[in-house]
């Protein structure tokens, strides 16, 4: 399988490149920062120097060609105004399945967050934008009948080691999960064609991985 990444220097993304690689897949992965060439080549991965918020469709289709999948999972970050969520998390997230149509790349798979939606509210004015741009790009890509879309929406994120055990559902209620995690789901969730066409919450809980997403299609 090849598999190409946007924001392939965040830590999930890293993450989901060692996975993929160490099992003898091909993978590649978009970085706006060259500096981080080495990082990415060290997990495995193919860096595709590329800044999402300012190429072209067909820039971005270029790169894609040929691939079996591409996972979105780039972000403005912590410290980034609400304008770059717009820019990063909603509108390169948009960019990125304009490109895959265009390269003929059916397979999609999103990582959003709980609570992301078009309306959502928050005490904190960045962090509402950041759900909101969430939100509308989930919209934006369920719209895409060429596309066979899966959208994640992992809780609060940590850096622990990895556990293994999670709880997905439509709705699972507040929690979070260790990054490690979320990348081992979404390695799974490109191994089941079946999970495209579905959304779901995901937080650590106390059901392995392989059986969470395997019950989803069940």
């Amino acid at each position: 399988m090849h598999v190409v990444i946007a924001g392939g220097h965040g830590k999930i993304a890293l993450i989901l490149e060692r996975l993929l690689s160490a099992r003898g897949d091909s993978v590649a992965g978009f970085i706006r920062n060259p500096a981080q060439v080495a990082d990415l080549e060290a997990a495995g991965a193919d860096a595709l120097v590329v800044d999402l918020e300012k190429a072209s469709v067909d820039e971005v289709a270029g790169h894609l060609r040929g691939a079996d999948a591409v996972v979105f999972a780039a972000g403005a970050g912590p410290g980034s105004g609400a304008a770059r969520k717009e820019t990063v998390d909603r509108d390169a997230a948009v960019l990125l399945a304009d490109a895959a149509e265009a390269a003929g790349v059916e397979r999609y798979v999103m990582v959003s967050s709980m609570a992301a939606d078009p309306q959502a509210t928050a005490d904190d004015e960045v962090f509402q934008a950041y759900l909101r741009a969430k939100g509308v790009a989930d919209e934006a890509i369920r719209g895409r009948a060429a596309l066979k879309w899966t959208i994640v929406r992992p809780g609060a994120l940590t850096n622990g080691a990895a556990i293994g055990r999670v709880a997905i559902a439509e709705s699972t209620g507040r929690g979070s999960i260790p990054r490690a995690d979320v990348a081992a789901v979404l390695v799974a969730v490109l191994d089941e064609p079946r999970t495209a066409g579905r959304s779901f919450d995901l937080i650590s809980g106390q059901t392995p991985i392989a059986e969470a997403v395997s019950a989803l299609v069940h």
